[in-house]
């Protein structure tokens, strides 16, 4: 219902925006640049769903011999004291548990490429577990694990310190420290939303010293990586990725030969999934993408980021924010927007003018919420998605404001 609506809005407001442009300003062609943005991005999204189909396969593949051997348990069993309270609905020592913290410890890591098929994967198996009669509507569980995505958590941004380095920023790493900061509040406010929704107890002895152990351990890293060079920062946290995938595919492939298992049959079941689940998400790819593309070719976004530089100066603040809030609006929308809107603000402002920084730090504090919904929803059908967007969004909302606090904290402009 809330996608219907923010669907119909995108296509509404890129008309207005058009016939505004037509009648004010008199340019006719609007319309034309429009529809060609349409045409544009239904094109990509079908690319981009293609795109991940080998992904898809390799990794889905990689899962199935996890689970076949043993190793997606043992996982379930580590965390379950946790997950059991936040997933009330997942039977103890279920598998989904194993595959979830795989998902997230990939998200963390900043792994995009391996986070999407196990999220995937995880989202499937949650839909197995959906208690609703009407499978079309999401379950506490789905929403839990898809909010967990969208909020974003990632303790080393290293596209985004790369993108500073390759636009000549003094000191790449030194949006490091606050991008960290504004995701980890993106995701706690994430949690806290959907717990009152679902009635979670987060005062509960074992989620407290779960949250409370995280907490330190993301500290423990902000003081280490703060004490590093930036070269040391990117070496250090593409070492991390790299070991850490190997890790887990070697891992995976020895608990395998160990329990006796066909690693190769096991693969080859597990990786036909990637091309059927890479079907599934076209459709709703397609949907979505379209209508940010129409919604931002119509220029209906440079109207509302006018609007938001106005009701700024009501309140007497001033426009330092303004420059990089294309960023914050696109990122729930469009991984790849958010992402040339941020590179678009290095160049005009500089790497590291205050814009350049927020600008950034919008893009690592949380994640593609919409994109999420479409792609992780999408692939199992789930068409009533209840608070999920709901929550999502403050968690978002969460993220971009705490941003700009630690932005004016850490980088006080001029």
């Amino acid at each position: 219902m809330v996608l219907n609506i923010i669907w119909l809005v995108f296509f509404f407001g890129a008309f207005i925006a058009c016939m505004v442009q037509w009648i004010a300003f008199g340019d006719s062609g609007i319309f034309n640049k429009a529809i060609l943005g349409a045409f544009d991005m239904s094109k990509t999204a079908f690319e981009i769903a293609i795109g991940l189909t080998g992904i898809l396969s390799l990794w889905l593949g990689i899962m199935k011999i996890g689970e076949k051997a043993g190793a997606v348990q043992i996982l379930a069993k580590i965390v379950q004291p946790l997950f059991s309270r936040l997933f009330p609905e997942i039977p103890k020592g279920h598998p989904v548990t194993g595959t979830i913290m795989m998902n997230v410890s990939a998200n963390m890591l900043g792994l995009d490429n391996a986070a999407t098929p196990m999220g995937l994967k995880a989202m499937k198996e949650l839909q197995e577990l959906n208690p609703n009669e009407d499978k079309t509507v999401a379950s506490n569980s789905q929403i839990m694990f898809l909010v967990l995505n969208a909020s974003g958590l990632t303790l080393i941004p290293v596209s985004i310190m790369t993108y500073r380095a390759q636009m000549g920023a003094a000191n790449p790493s030194d949006v490091f420290l606050p991008i960290l900061l504004s995701t980890f509040f993106s995701t706690i406010a994430g949690i806290v939303s959907i717990s009152f929704f679902q009635k979670v107890k987060l005062k509960d002895p074992v989620t407290v010293l779960w949250l409370g152990g995280l907490t330190a351990a993301v500290m423990g890293l902000m003081f280490y990586f703060s004490h590093l060079t930036a070269e040391a920062i990117g070496t250090t946290s593409l070492f991390i990725s790299g070991l850490a995938l190997f890790a887990v595919i070697v891992v995976f492939l020895g608990l395998a030969v160990y329990k006796k298992v066909q690693a190769y049959e096991a693969f080859v079941e597990g990786a036909k999934d990637g091309f059927h689940t890479a079907v599934m998400i076209i459709p709703n790819l397609v949907a979505i993408l379209v209508g940010v593309a129409v919604f931002r070719a119509s220029g209906a976004m440079d109207l509302l980021l006018n609007g938001v530089s106005w009701v700024l100066g009501l309140f007497g603040a001033g426009n330092d924010v303004v420059p990089a809030l294309p960023t914050a609006l696109m990122k729930p929308l469009s991984g790849g927007g958010a992402r040339g809107m941020m590179i678009d603000a290095m160049k005009t402002f500089g790497p590291d003018s205050f814009a350049g920084r927020l600008s950034c730090m919008f893009q690592g504090a949380t994640d593609t919420t919409f994109y999420i919904i479409a792609v992780y929803f999408g692939s199992v059908g789930i068409k009533k998605t209840r608070h999920a967007i709901t929550c999502a969004l403050i968690s978002d909302a969460v993220g971009i404001l705490s941003a700009i606090a630690i932005a004016y904290l850490f980088f006080p402009p001029n």
